[in-house]
């Protein structure tokens, strides 16, 4: 397995559901229902401490399928940025792709779109930058746009784990943690 290595802080990509806070079939649809998984905010502090610049892409069709409206995204965006903040963690930018699948947009994650978007909106390149996912889409738009795939067994960690090749070159650590603890490792290691 070849793996790019991070020398300094820079951009990492986290997706929301399944790797900050619990996914659910239904999709989170309230306020109420965003619950961080255990371990993720501490992950994301972690990084942020190390000086990395995180931000958020995630698929929402729930949007597009009118099960929540912009409000209620907003919403649970500043809960999930009050909570990271409160353990001295930041989240830079959030993007979100608000398109059903069967709308065939461009920004819609295994598409890079969103990565794209982030990388321009933050000045910040994709090159080799980690991005933490929990599904196979997560991994195919992070290898489409050139940055660095990383695994993580929550969510559909698992499924998804089972569906990529083992060969790929990617990473797996059992959460965002346990992947934020190895990236500010290997910044400490380079120093």
């Amino acid at each position: 397995m070849s793996t790019s290595r991070v020398s300094t802080p820079g951009l990492v990509v986290v997706d929301r559901d399944g790797v900050i806070n619990y996914d659910r079939s239904d999709f989170v649809k309230t306020v109420d229902e965003w619950q961080p998984l255990p371990g993720s905010l501490e992950g994301l502090a972690l990084l942020t401490e190390a000086g990395f610049t995180i931000a958020v892409a995630s698929n929402q069709s729930g949007l597009g399928r009118g099960l929540f409206d912009l409000a209620t995204l907003e919403a649970i965006h500043e809960k999930m940025r009050i909570a990271v903040e409160a353990l001295g963690g930041r989240i830079e930018l959030v993007a979100y792709c608000p398109h059903r699948p069967d709308e065939h947009c461009l920004c819609r994650k295994p598409l890079p779109g969103l990565m794209l978007t982030i990388a321009d909106e933050l000045s910040l390149p994709l090159a080799r930058s980690p991005c933490i996912g929990d599904s196979e889409r997560d991994i195919i738009a992070a290898r489409e746009a050139g940055a660095r795939p990383i695994l993580v067994l929550t969510g559909n960690g698992e499924q998804a784990r089972s569906a990529i090749d083992e060969n790929g070159g990617i990473e797996v650590f059992p959460d965002l943690l346990a992947a934020a603890r190895a990236l500010v490792e290997e910044v400490e290691i380079a120093c």
